[in-house]
C-alpha cells in the first residue's frame, strides 16, 4: 500500500490515476485524451495542449485544490467536501460514521470505487 501521500479522500490510489499523470506519462494521456474525446469534453483535433490548457489534470484532493480537475468546475467532489472540507479528515476511514451508506452506494460504481472502499477499510483497520 502507498504511503498515504497519494490516497484520496475517498480511497482512491492517487498515484496510479492516469489523470494525474497526465502531464508526464505518455500512456496516461494517450488514455485520458481518448476518454476526454468520448465524453464529447474534447475534439477529435484537440490534444494535450488543449487537456492541459484547460487543467484537465489533477494533484489529488490532498494537493493543490486549484489543480483538482473535475467534469464541471462547479461541481464539487461530494466526498471531498464531505470528509474534509466539514469534518476535517484526510480520508473517510477517519469518520466515526466510517463506511456511511452514501460511500458505500458510491463504491458499487466501479471496480476501482470497490478498491478504493477496500483500500479505506483496510486503513482504518476493519
Amino acid at each position: 500500500m502507498s504511503n498515504g501521500k497519494w490516497i484520496a479522500a475517498c480511497g482512491l490510489d492517487c498515484e496510479t490515476c492516469e489523470i494525474r499523470r497526465l502531464p508526464f506519462d505518455e500512456k496516461a494521456a494517450e488514455a485520458c485524451l481518448a476518454w476526454y474525446r468520448e465524453m464529447g469534453w474534447l475534439t477529435e483535433e484537440e490534444g494535450l495542449e488543449e487537456a492541459l490548457a484547460r487543467n484537465m489534470t489533477c494533484n489529488g484532493c490532498r494537493g493543490d485544490r486549484t489543480a483538482h480537475w473535475s467534469v464541471s468546475d462547479e461541481e464539487i467532489c461530494w466526498i471531498l467536501e464531505c470528509c474534509v472540507d466539514r469534518r476535517g479528515h484526510e480520508n473517510c476511514s477517519q469518520c466515526r460514521e466510517f463506511p456511511c451508506d452514501r460511500l458505500v452506494e458510491w463504491s458499487k460504481g466501479n471496480d476501482g470505487y470497490g478498491k478504493a472502499l477496500a483500500r479505506l477499510k483496510e486503513m482504518a483497520g476493519s
